[in-house]
């Protein structure tokens, strides 16, 4: 046996693995897109960063990973100046940038979650 596979063996036998799951409901999750929705209609797409950093807090707090739960430290603040630099610069390169936006969304997102416990 390779030095490498014994030691991933080991590393799996030291850390044994708890469930991973999502605790959250239907209803919340229908209950907070309403909110999110009627506040970004209500407000003229302004409060839009508010909604879905709302959204994405209920998320990661229903998900355990490991036995380990998550938390999300984002700011609807923080989103929101994001937010506001990923339109223009949408807009300046003709909607180029937007092929890369995803993908700067998923890194904003991953880079203010944490485990909680």
């Amino acid at each position: 046996m390779s030095e490498l596979t014994a030691n991933v063996e080991h590393n799996f036998a030291a850390h044994p693995q708890e469930k991973s799951y999502f605790d959250g409901g239907l209803i919340q999750y229908i209950g907070w897109s309403i909110l999110g929705g009627l506040v970004t209609v209500c407000t003229l797409g302004i409060c839009y960063p508010w909604a879905i950093t709302m959204i994405l807090g209920w998320k990661t707090r229903h998900t355990v990973i490991n036995g380990r739960r998550l938390q999300f430290t984002g700011s609807a603040v923080g989103w929101f100046g994001n937010w506001i630099k990923w339109w223009f610069l949408c807009l300046i390169t003709l909607g180029i940038y937007s092929f890369w936006l995803f993908i700067a969304m998923e890194k904003w997102k991953t880079k203010h979650t944490s485990f909680a416990n």
